[in-house]
């Protein structure tokens, strides 16, 4: 999945994709055209993998690739030599696409127990607490990158303002977390950002507490942060989690991409050249499919001499090439996704369904180079439905967690965030919240 999560390919054919302040008094608003007036709790939105512009800059330690990466791209940058990694359109041509890659590629230390960037490329994420960075992946392609613009604009008219009422939590997604006992610095040093960005916006809103939106991969951050923080934090500071989309039980899509390599379907886009890239990734291998949604008996890739389930992926990972992932799948993710834990504070979930969604793959005699057949199931389009109701199951028996479960048919992964169906559900789910109207016990509905 990854970067998969911000982006609609239907609108963006031509874009390669590699790959979820303050007021300082209680706000007000009147909304639609009646004349209640609502209160607003402040908002946070936290995007999918891909979902906010990322920066970077390269220092005197940086060995591009060619001479074309070491000298020339991009000719256009910053002071201080910062300029836009993710996203740049220039990708497109293969050049600079091997640029782009070797750029965003990762490293795992196995004596530091740790991810690291390339060496002498820095990261970083731009206008922290603003949805700025969420609207478009690139401000010069507003309509075909447009990512979260469609909801920020729908909350907009629902009366909330950015960097008061509204906030924005970009993030490096293409790091992931860990266990407890493991390092996971970057990862851990946005959860604590977030944190601190969730203390303010309420502060600066007369201690309101807040109401979460994720979407995606923002789903599984959101989750662990308030698992790590005591019931006494999450009352005062969280009045509702609303999950978007969220790939609780990690998705088939994704045995794709770390086999193959995704090029999302993009044309003039050859997978394998972005395949190393994205099984670098930390966040990918947390978005493996999960053993209690994927059963043992149910085989998710297939080849002419062995099929490999959810409890096959060490070994997957070894015969597609990939042994230096097995250690921090094993050591890292495993215990991580384990168990997924009731927050103890209302959750609600919206889903797309009906849409075909890859659930097992079938490799030929070209082994794991060429593209696989597809056999597809159901789900968004690319997180099977197991995966997205995966709290049903879990937290069926749970007496103290709220749970709202809202299935949209037909509503794709990326198109959660922009249909019109979909919006008017998040803005009725918002306004109802802000109106002391929300979930207070455990609901599925369609």
């Amino acid at each position: 999945m990854g970067w998969k999560a911000a982006v609609n390919v239907t609108t963006v054919m031509m874009v390669i994709v590699t790959m979820l302040a303050v007021v300082p008094f209680t706000c007000r608003a009147i909304i639609n055209d009646n004349h209640h007036h609502q209160q607003l709790y402040p908002v946070v939105l936290v995007p999918g993998a891909g979902g906010n512009q990322l920066e970077a800059r390269l220092t005197a330690e940086y060995k591009g690739t060619s001479w074309l990466c070491s000298r020339l791209y991009p000719i256009k940058k910053q002071d201080g030599g910062w300029f836009r990694l993710w996203f740049d359109v220039g990708v497109l041509l293969a050049p600079l696409l091997e640029c782009f890659a070797d750029r965003m590629t990762l490293y795992y230390d196995p004596e530091m127990d740790d991810y690291r960037n390339a060496p002498g490329v820095e990261t970083r994420v731009s206008q922290f607490g603003s949805t700025q960075s969420l609207l478009y992946l690139d401000p010069n392609l507003k309509q075909i990158t447009s990512y979260m613009e469609p909801l920020v604009d729908s909350l907009q008219k629902l009366g909330y303002t950015d960097n008061r009422t509204m906030f924005g939590a970009p993030y490096d997604f293409r790091y992931g977390l860990a266990a407890e006992g493991h390092p996971c610095d970057v990862g851990s040093t946005f959860l604590q950002n977030l944190k601190q960005l969730i203390e303010k916006a309420s502060d600066s809103n007369g201690g309101n507490p807040v109401v979460l939106i994720s979407h995606s991969l923002g789903g599984l951050y959101v989750l662990q942060l308030l698992n790590r923080n005591p019931p006494s934090w999450r009352q005062q500071y969280i009045k509702h989690f609303i999950a978007l989309a969220a790939p609780w039980g990690g998705t088939v899509d994704e045995m794709l991409t770390f086999a193959s390599g995704n090029s999302l379907g993009v044309p003039l886009v050859n997978p394998l050249l972005v395949r190393n890239e994205q099984r670098s990734s930390e966040s990918n291998l947390w978005l493996l499919p999960r053993r209690k949604q994927f059963p043992p008996e149910k085989p998710l890739v297939v080849t002419g001499n062995s099929a490999y389930s959810s409890f096959d992926v060490s070994r997957f990972l070894e015969d597609i090439g990939f042994p230096e992932g097995v250690q921090p799948y094993e050591k890292r993710i495993l215990p991580l996704v384990e168990k997924l834990v009731a927050p103890g504070v209302p959750v609600t979930c919206i889903v797309g369904s009906g849409v075909q969604t890859p659930e097992t793959l079938f490799y030929g005699e070209d082994g794991f180079d060429k593209q696989p057949e597809i056999v597809y199931g159901d789900g968004d389009g690319t997180v099977n439905m197991a995966s997205l109701l995966a709290l049903e199951d879990e937290w069926r028996d749970e007496k103290n967690q709220s749970l709202k479960v809202i299935k949209l048919a037909g509503i794709s992964h990326t198109d959660i965030l922009k249909d019109d169906e979909s919006l008017d559900k998040i803005i009725e789910e918002i306004s109802a919240i802000n109106l002391g109207l929300s979930t207070s016990s455990l609901i599925w509905s369609s």
